[in-house]
This record gives structure tokens, C-alpha cells and sequence, in this order.
């Protein structure tokens, strides 16, 4: 039983410290299993090349603005000569489309291009980190029109997409639907954001409640609020859908290739280190 506050000050006076109050003899410390933070410290020896390799794998890509060169994929020109700045009737116009449009010919609205490349650019750089670090990517689309074209892109490039009837509460209740370990996709790409009734997609609704990130192209009749990287462009012309198509093709196999380059290249540097490590981006239930 320790002593009271009063004997203790009274040992203290006298010259005695108790045992609990004694420091230790000089000499090595003894080693201890945690560090600060609660995490626990190497071991004496202990080879850190795995995790720094591992380290260096995921933090590369992040250390520059377009790793992935995406913004040679495309220009404003290329974009002007897909019709990707021709958007419907100024009757049909969305008021949070009114930041993105040019003007107005012949009561059609113009988007406008410049934007769209930048809002582009950011969305195929955020879909190749995505494919770099293993994430799942569904592509979704309504439209019957392209629906062949969306599914052998997405074949093509080791992805999915849904181009079918989208049951609400696929995502949301999707434990309940698929059991308890399935895996919600990484990031949705909405090629159409709109439905055949020219509603907005149910998906859309529910990957912001699950907050999963989307990429949608949004045409001047689309609402943009919920989309986490819109694409203000043309959604209805088939030489705009076939150039959104193959950019993001072309962004995921290169980021996949980039992926493997970086761990061929690794193992050279680090043969010793384990393979099939778990990817470290984080499951959702």
C-alpha cells in the first residue's frame, strides 16, 4: 500500500525514498516493444527495406503533379473536333451548368473547352492513381446507344461497368445484398449521368451516401453538385463518347503498366522482399 501524502513528505525530509520513487541502477536500458504512438519498434537489426520499398511504391506516384503524363493524351482541339463543347437547348440548360458553358449559337449552348480540359485532366490523373494503387473502377452508363462500346472498354482494361438497370440501394445496402465481405468499387465513372427518363442515375445518389468518389462527364443538362470530378462535355454525340471512352482506356492500362514497371523495378533493387503483400487501400463494407 503506497503511503499517504503527509508520510511521504516526511520520508522525503528525513532522506528516504521509497522503493517506487528509486531509479534505476546505471546502465543499458531495457529494450521496449512500443515506440511513441503505440507502434511498435524494429527490432535490433531488423532489415526495413520491404517497408521502405513498399513506402516508396505508393508515395512515388504523389510526389508529382502528372505522373502519369494524362495531359498528352489530349488537347482543346482534339476535343473541338470530337463536338465535346456541343451541349443541348438553353431551354434545357441546368443552372450549375451555367459556370461551365461559353455562350449561346443559334439557342445552343457552347461549353467551353478550356474548362473542360482542365476538369478532364484532373479527372483521368485521379483515375490513374486509382488503377495504380489496385483499385476496383466501375464504369456506368443508361444509354442503350453506347452500351457494347462501354463494356468491351471496360474488358479491355481489366475494369467493369454496369449498363443495365441500376437497382437503388445496389450500394448502399450491398452487405445485406451480397454478404458481408464484398467490396464497393474504388471510384464509379458515369459516361451518362442521366437515365432514360433523363433522371439522374440512382448510382450517383448512392455512391455520395457511401461516399465513393465518381467521375461523370456532365452535359449542359446534368446536375454537377454530386459528382466528385465532373467533366463538363458532350454525353450525346458518338465521336465525344468514343474519345471519352479511350482516354480513360488509355489512362488505367498505363497506370497498370506504371504499376508493374515499379515492382519489376523494386525487386531488382530489393530481392529479398516479400511478394503479395495487401494492397493497402482500404476496404469498404
Amino acid at each position: 500500500m503506497a503511503p499517504s501524502a503527509s508520510a511521504l513528505t516526511r520520508l522525503l525530509n528525513a532522506g528516504v525514498r521509497p522503493g517506487f520513487l528509486r531509479t534505476a541502477a546505471p546502465g543499458a536500458a531495457r529494450p521496449s516493444g512500443r515506440a511513441l504512438g503505440g507502434a511498435a519498434a524494429p527490432a535490433a537489426g531488423e532489415p526495413e527495406g520491404g517497408e521502405d520499398s513498399q513506402r516508396k511504391l505508393l508515395d512515388e506516384p504523389l510526389r508529382h503533379s502528372d505522373f502519369f503524363k494524362v495531359k498528352e493524351l489530349f488537347s482543346v482541339k482534339s476535343l473541338f473536333d470530337a463536338r465535346v463543347h456541343l451541349g443541348h437547348k438553353a431551354g434545357c440548360r441546368h443552372r450549375f451548368m451555367e459556370p461551365y458553358i461559353f455562350g449561346s449559337r443559334l439557342d445552343q449552348d457552347i461549353i467551353d473547352l478550356e474548362q473542360t480540359a482542365l476538369h478532364l485532366q484532373l479527372a483521368l490523373n485521379f483515375t490513374a492513381h486509382v488503377a495504380y494503387r489496385k483499385g476496383i473502377i466501375l464504369f456506368v452508363s443508361r444509354n442503350r446507344q453506347f452500351s457494347h462500346l462501354i463494356e468491351n472498354m471496360a474488358r479491355d482494361c481489366g475494369e467493369y461497368a454496369h449498363t443495365r438497370y441500376f437497382k437503388g440501394g445496389l450500394l448502399t445496402n450491398a452487405p445485406l445484398l451480397f454478404g458481408s465481405t464484398v467490396r464497393l468499387p474504388d471510384l464509379i465513372i458515369f459516361l451518362h449521368t442521366l437515365n432514360n427518363v433523363f433522371e439522374p442515375h440512382v448510382a450517383i445518389r448512392d455512391a455520395a451516401k457511401m461516399t465513393i468518389p465518381t467521375v461523370g462527364v456532365v452535359d449542359t443538362n446534368c446536375n454537377p453538385c454530386l459528382i466528385t470530378y465532373p467533366i463538363p462535355g458532350n454525353d450525346d454525340s458518338p465521336s465525344s463518347v468514343h474519345l471519352f471512352c479511350r482516354l480513360f482506356q488509355i489512362t488505367i492500362n498505363r497506370a497498370k503498366e506504371k504499376r508493374r514497371q515499379m515492382e519489376a523495378l523494386l525487386r531488382l533493387q530489393h530481392p529479398k522482399r516479400a511478394t503479395g503483400q495487401p494492397d493497402p487501400l482500404p476496404k469498404q463494407s
